[in-house]
């Protein structure tokens, strides 16, 4: 979990974005849905952050080290479990 907590305005933001299942003060848990279509764009080459960002989300909200931190885990789970690890 990331050290950055997110304000009331922030999660307000955050829970209106369509790829966000849950957003707390201290989490966000992104829905399926954005896990398979972040692999997807993975694998025609584009980075974390542009599809992070294509996905409506803040870049500075969310810091980069969470956003590239969520990357290598599904891209991981996804190596080693397919579809069904994400």
């Amino acid at each position: 979990m990331s050290k950055i907590r997110f304000s009331n305005d922030e999660i307000s933001r955050l829970s209106r974005n369509k790829y966000v299942s849950n957003v707390s003060e201290k989490a966000i848990t992104y829905t399926n849905e954005f896990k398979i279509h972040f692999i997807a764009e993975c694998s025609k080459g584009k980075t974390s952050r542009v599809i992070f960002e294509e996905a409506g989300f803040d870049i500075n909200t969310l810091g980069i080290r969470r956003i590239e931190c969520a990357g290598t885990r599904w891209r991981k789970a996804f190596k080693d479990n397919g579809i069904l690890g994400l």
